[in-house]
């Protein structure tokens, strides 16, 4: 194999090693390994580029799940620098046109702007997440896996040990980021879309555009009883 076919091979596996961290992360070597079916060699060169290059970062494993002697997992997560951008010029166009729009009209006009986003969401994927059933578990993954299409790279995720309570909607990567930086209504306005289409009221504990590695989106699925007194 030629040096440019090396790198340009290395390069692409790089990425896979990124894009996984940004889907799934906080997420472990070892885990990353099995997924990609890399060695653990491989797997720290990978890491060890990204972190120089400040895509990613280390997150120690705070769970209370015993591991034994030594110090706990690393845990990799995905920096604003890790995600690709959709397009600066754009970003920062859409930012200015919204900006004129609140100036010229008022700040009702950027939230029924929101509003229709929210409308849009909820009739692109209503088919969807309505072939999925009533269970809310089949919901959420049918929900994930059309924003994945959508370049959103989610994923749905049971919280709870035995009777599952929730569930959280992740997504790795937001398509208009640095403009819900500037106007968070669009934030709000797919919290909503996610409510409508689930059918329960959801809440939505991080976001990208906050600064957060994650937009994570909590989803009830059962309420816990008060044990009697």
């Amino acid at each position: 194999m030629s040096v440019e076919h090396l790198e340009e091979s290395e390069a692409t596996t790089r990425d896979r090693v990124r894009d996984l961290i940004i889907e799934l992360g906080p997420i472990t070597a070892a885990d990353m390994a099995d997924r990609l079916d890399l060695t653990s060699a491989a797997i720290r060169r990978h890491l060890g580029a990204l972190e120089r290059a400040g895509q990613i970062t280390v997150r120690e494993d705070t769970t209370s799940t015993p591991r034994g002697r030594g110090r706990p997992a690393k845990r990799y997560i995905a920096t604003p620098a890790a995600h690709k951008p959709a397009g600066e010029a754009y970003a920062e166009l859409a930012v200015l046109a919204l900006q004129q729009l609140g100036a010229e009209i008022g700040p009702e006009a950027v939230e029924e702007f929101a509003r229709h986003r929210s409308a849009d969401l909820t009739t692109r994927y209503r088919d969807a997440v309505e072939a999925a059933g009533d269970d809310l578990h089949a919901r959420a993954a049918a929900l994930a896996h059309a924003l994945s299409q959508d370049g959103y790279a989610a994923t749905s995720r049971p919280i709870g040990a035995i009777d599952t309570i929730a569930v959280q909607l992740c997504q790795g990567h937001c398509p208009v980021q640095q403009i819900a930086a500037k106007f968070p209504q669009l934030c709000e306005a797919e919290t909503e879309a996610f409510a409508d289409l689930l059918g329960v009221h959801v809440q939505r504990l991080a976001t990208l555009a906050g600064g957060e590695h994650v937009c994570t989106t909590h989803i009830p699925v059962t309420i816990p009883t008060r044990a009697k007194e």
